[in-house]
């Protein structure tokens, strides 16, 4: 239940780095601006591009705009914005979602207990055009979106993602925010939010609620609900979960993927079951596209595997001035 004198003040952070999805830019901060839990600030922060720094600038009042003032990727574009701030929650929204209106306020009320370091809520997919019919509804995050098998009321979770979260800012500063370096970025899609939600439970035993009524709605453009771009996204995750393992604990901090993996064969037989009954082809489609997509995911985290122990045999540079 939410405490009613619990009213902490928060900044949201919106990063972005395209002219391209100005537009949807312009609806993302207009949902910030229509919190009924009023923000103190909302900032956005441009990736290294200042033509679209002087747009925002211009073209977005009562909105600080910043410029990323570390390296070229999403995780330095919202420590940027993060550090710039002096609330003690912060909040993140991506530059292609629209926020219900009491979705700042649903994701702070669970930190009235202190040993809530963060919060996420629910992600909807806006499709551009219609779902693809083999879309299996436990690989929406490969757009952005909640997936079957996360919980449906508030509840403790190992992690959230970063296009809906609010962070307490002690620990989030105290663990150097999100690892740069290390996010999306081109083709990369390392996980740079469950990294930094392992951090930050793992300062102090703080934990994570996940808020599935604080809803978010993410733009699904023609494009990501492709066959070859889900292919592609679940490789990309299988490479970037391998590389999380590597920074932290190893394979530790994976042991909800783990459970995970563990639920997908009776997604399969689900969709296979409806499908034998006459419930219609998408549900054996649903079951290849589960079927495609562990495939994808466990032949992206082989290469990674190897690419890691090539890595480690190779012998170390040789100090300047010195000779062999």
């Amino acid at each position: 239940m939410e405490n009613p004198t619990y009213r902490p003040a928060v900044s949201i952070v919106i990063p972005t780095h395209s002219e391209q999805r100005w537009p949807l830019l312009v609806r993302t901060v207009a949902s910030a601006k229509s919190q009924e839990y009023p923000a103190a600030e909302i900032v956005v922060v441009i990736d290294h591009n200042p033509e679209l720094y002087r747009r925002a600038r211009r073209d977005l009042p009562g909105v600080t705009v910043l410029e990323n003032l570390y390296e070229q990727g999403v995780s330095g574009n919202r420590n940027t914005g993060a550090f710039h701030t002096h609330t003690p929650l912060i909040a993140f929204l991506d530059d292609d979602v629209i926020a219900a209106t009491d979705w700042l306020g649903k994701l702070v009320a669970p930190f009235a207990d202190p040993a809530v370091v963060g919060t996420g809520g629910g992600i909807s997919p806006a499709w551009e055009n219609s779902r693809p019919r083999w879309m299996p509804d436990e690989f929406l995050w490969a757009v952005g979106g909640s997936y079957t098998g996360m919980p449906t009321t508030t509840s403790r979770i190992r992690n959230v993602w970063s296009a809906s979260m609010v962070v307490r800012r002690e620990t989030f500063m105290a663990v150097g925010g999100f690892r740069t370096g290390f996010g999306k970025k081109g083709n990369q899609a390392s996980p740079e939010d469950t990294e930094l939600c392992l951090r930050m439970s793992a300062h102090g035993g703080g934990h994570w609620m996940y808020v599935p009524d604080a809803v978010i709605r993410h733009a699904v453009p023609a494009k990501a609900a492709t066959f070859g771009f889900f292919l592609r996204r679940c490789y990309a995750e299988g490479r970037g979960k391998v590389q999380m393992a590597g920074l932290l604990d190893g394979s530790e901090s994976l042991g909800s993927e783990r459970d995970y993996l563990r639920s997908l064969p009776k997604a399969v037989v689900r969709n296979i079951a409806a499908a034998s009954r006459g419930r219609g082809v998408n549900h054996a489609l649903r079951a290849g596209g589960v079927l495609a997509g562990v495939a994808a995911a466990g032949f992206g985290g082989a290469v990674e595997t190897v690419a890691g122990r090539r890595a480690e045999r190779r012998p170390a540079a040789a100090p300047a001035g010195a000779t062999r």
